[in-house]
């Protein structure tokens, strides 16, 4: 057992993979191949409480702490990243910043919507002249009767066409830099109406829907293909004050503090994705017979294991830290960035290393791993790219080293 997880987290894990290896793991290449949305599997996703994991019962969540919801990001991930990501994107960054930014009366109108999966959130950050350089959005909000004018476009939204609940940004104050973004919360409805009816859920009809916000065309994607990727537009979209989310102006500040949580949650989805990778391969190599033995048996494919098998280990340990962190209410904006930083590069390499040993079956529709190496390539990229990862590792390096010394020269002035 990991030294940060109880007996409860275990039997968690164990009821989410057995789930997610019956229910998921069968239809998964079929989504894939089509990149449809998977209503019924994310029907059954919602009756099994995951899109709700860390919220209150009151509010229709699972009360589980932060491992208890990345335990079932991480085991989703293990036989499909799209069901992965649906309940990440609409849990971290979708629910997360109503919860933790939102008034009372914003968390109870939409918090239980949410939690109980009846309809999906996402976040609305990305631009297309502001994807690493975030602050430099251009999408406006300009002051109403009673509410803002939102204009502008969002790029690369998950559950942009499948949701019905977003978190945007949107400049308030050109003047004041990073500092003049806020959040507002939106409402469209659902594109995939016929869907939603077929499966009793993705639509609520009593939300507040906003004119003039609207899904854009599908992306056509590498990897996450059964997640829906769109474009959101909104276009003199008329929000009201009480959909404003947080502070006039903390907007940045705000969507800073969603990224940290949602890197640990994207890094779970990695370490899941290079676990299920791994265990393909493993039980391929104990099987595959070559020159009369077993691959397994030669030492250059041992080598081969090991090294997986200790980056998914250094993986494990950098994401459930970063969770330790979080969960005991210290700093974690460093430790985010680098469980975000090694676990998707360990996805990748992990993943590749899988096809390979696999030969051509593993370049194959045959078998999953060339799935879960496509699925792998956007986690180096999403939530903040790796470069980007690497800047916040530094700069928090810098800023403790900083704070060291001046420390250290307060205590020679004492003295």
């Amino acid at each position: 057992m990991e030294p940060y997880l109880t007996d409860r987290h275990e039997a968690w894990r164990a009821q989410v993979r057995a789930f997610a290896e019956a229910t998921i793991a069968p239809v998964a290449a079929a989504y894939d191949a089509s990149a449809t949305f998977p209503w019924a599997t994310v029907r059954a996703m919602a009756d099994e409480g995951l899109f709700g994991l860390p919220w209150p019962s009151a509010w229709g969540g699972g009360d589980w702490d932060t491992f208890g919801y990345l335990l079932a990001v991480e085991e989703l991930a293990r036989v499909d990243a799209s069901h992965a990501i649906t309940v990440s994107a609409h849990t971290t960054l979708g629910t997360s910043p109503i919860v933790s930014f939102g008034t009372l009366s914003q968390r109870e109108r939409f918090v239980p919507l949410l939690a109980r999966g009846r309809v999906l959130a996402g976040f609305g950050l990305t631009e297309p002249g502001a994807g690493s350089d975030a602050s430099a959005s251009r999408t406006t909000a300009v002051r109403g009767d009673g509410g803002w004018i939102l204009n502008g476009s969002k790029i690369f939204i998950t559950h942009a066409g499948v949701g019905e609940v977003f978190v945007v940004t949107a400049v308030t104050d050109r003047s004041r830099g990073a500092h003049g973004i806020t959040s507002f919360i939106v409402c469209k409805p659902n594109v995939e109406t016929d869907e939603a009816a077929r499966y009793g859920l993705g639509h609520a009809p009593e939300l507040p829907f906003t004119p003039g916000v609207r899904a854009g065309k599908k992306e056509d994607k590498l990897g996450w293909r059964a997640s829906d990727t769109r474009e959101l537009l909104l276009e003199n979209a008329f929000v009201p004050d009480d959909q404003v989310l947080g502070d006039i102006g903390e907007g940045f500040v705000n969507f800073l503090k969603t990224l940290d949580a949602g890197r640990i949650g994207l890094a779970a989805l990695a370490l899941g994705l290079a676990q299920g990778a791994f265990d393909v391969a493993f039980r391929y190599v104990q099987e595959r017979r070559q020159f009369g033995q077993r691959l397994v048996d030669f030492q250059g494919v041992q080598f081969r294991l090991a090294d997986m098998a200790t980056d998914i280990q250094a993986a494990r340990h950098l994401v459930y830290h970063a969770a330790w962190c979080k969960e005991h209410g210290r700093p974690f904006t460093k430790e985010a960035s680098m469980a975000k930083l090694y676990a998707t590069d360990v996805a990748m390499r992990v993943t590749t290393q899988a096809v390979q040993l696999l030969g051509g079956l593993g370049y194959s529709q045959r078998a999953p791993v060339e799935r879960m190496m496509r699925d792998a390539k956007i986690c180096q990229i999403g939530e903040g790219t790796n470069e980007i990862q690497r800047l916040v590792i530094a700069r928090q390096l810098l800023r403790r080293a900083s704070a060291a010394q001046e420390r250290a020269a307060t205590l020679a002035t004492v003295a």
